[in-house]
């Protein structure tokens, strides 16, 4: 009873802080340590991290005036908003921790502002309709209105305004091969993005391995660039150019990381800087229709179920194929390729 008590007492400033919690929640959303998620949405076009801190600082203005029944209304609808995007990431396989640790924010707020209904005492048959309580707003003359029904609308709003995907594309076009270096019975698909910090990391630190593994003649390596950033497009036909120029596998290593620099250091987001910089590099490029390997990138992305960066794809054989997600677990999974081309089986 007393936990009770102090709950209602502080309710309000609790509701805050979650949905302080919540706001900070989705713009730490736009950066990436482990590993770079592909999970996008809106509502009409706008961003849905925007509409989730704009609701997130309508709760918090409710609260803070102690509007009670608007607060309760509004985390009922993003119950009902909540189902729809958890439904959406389930039929997918797609998770996206910042949106589903959101979602938390919501629920906590919701049980912290839950009061069991009225309508439960004057008619038990109708608890079913009242489960989520009910919220008053005289000056609209409305009373014992159920949540369940501003949740059911909350859920009826984002099924007809939300867009999503997960995997990302670039544009189509016609026929050109996607470039590889080295040639083998094995093969390591490495899917990065040149402004993912934990690819620029993996790249730099599996740069040795990658030698000696086109070294042993075994093996060959293709990089798709994956593009979670909007000038990663550009990067990719730079990289494209550069291979197209005639630059050797060490050379190409070299490019690469030039460009990681370029996006995670330098921030270059214009195709006039790009070019400055590629001559300050000395990387020759040379330009053709890159188009067409921009949609074998898109079909290799989707064939392999890439949503995050790095994600790394090593096949041993047609029947044999490994995944690794993950800086941390790429290197696991380069390191076990190169000893088992070395003769350690058992690391297969």
């Amino acid at each position: 009873m007393k936990i009770t008590e102090g709950l209602k007492k502080y309710r309000n400033a609790i509701t805050i802080i979650l949905a302080l919690a919540g706001i900070a929640l989705m713009f730490y959303y736009d950066y990436c340590d482990t590993a770079c998620s592909y999970l996008k949405g809106d509502i009409l076009g706008i961003d849905l991290k925007w509409f989730g801190s704009a609701y997130m600082a309508a709760i918090i203005a409710f609260a803070a005036f102690k509007q009670t029944p608007f607060v309760r209304a509004l985390l009922a609808a993003g119950l009902g908003v909540e189902v729809h995007l958890y439904a959406f990431q389930v039929q997918n396989d797609v998770y996206c921790p910042f949106c589903l640790a959101f979602s938390v924010m919501v629920i906590l707020a919701f049980i912290i502002n839950y009061e069991v209904p009225s309508a439960w005492f004057d008619n038990r048959r109708r608890m079913w309709l009242y489960f989520l309580g009910e919220v008053n707003f005289p000056m609209f003359k409305i009373h014992k209105l159920p949540l369940l029904v501003v949740s059911i609308v909350g859920y009826l709003v984002i099924a007809f305004t939300f867009s999503g995907s997960v995997t990302p594309a670039y544009g189509q076009g016609t026929t050109y091969s996607v470039p590889s270096l080295g040639k083998g019975t094995y093969e390591v698909i490495l899917f990065t993005d040149y402004f993912c910090p934990p690819c620029k990391r993996i790249d730099a630190k599996a740069e040795p391995v990658m030698k000696e593994l086109l070294a042993s003649g075994k093996v060959k390596i293709t990089f798709v660039d994956v593009p979670f950033s909007p000038a990663t497009p550009m990067y990719a036909k730079y990289y494209l150019y550069a291979v197209n120029a005639g630059a050797n596998a060490k050379e190409i290593l070299r490019i690469r990381a030039a460009l990681f620099s370029a996006a995670q250091v330098n921030n270059i987001q214009k195709e006039n800087v790009m070019l400055g910089y590629l001559s300050e590099q000395k990387i020759a490029w040379k330009p053709y229709d890159e188009k067409s390997v921009f949609q074998q990138f898109s079909r290799i992305i989707k064939e392999n179920s890439v949503n995050q960066t790095p994600t790394c794809v090593i096949k041993y054989s047609a029947t044999n194929i490994k995944k690794y997600v993950g800086d941390d677990e790429i290197w696991d999974g380069l390191t076990k390729l190169k000893s088992y081309i070395r003769g350690g089986q058992h690391d297969r």
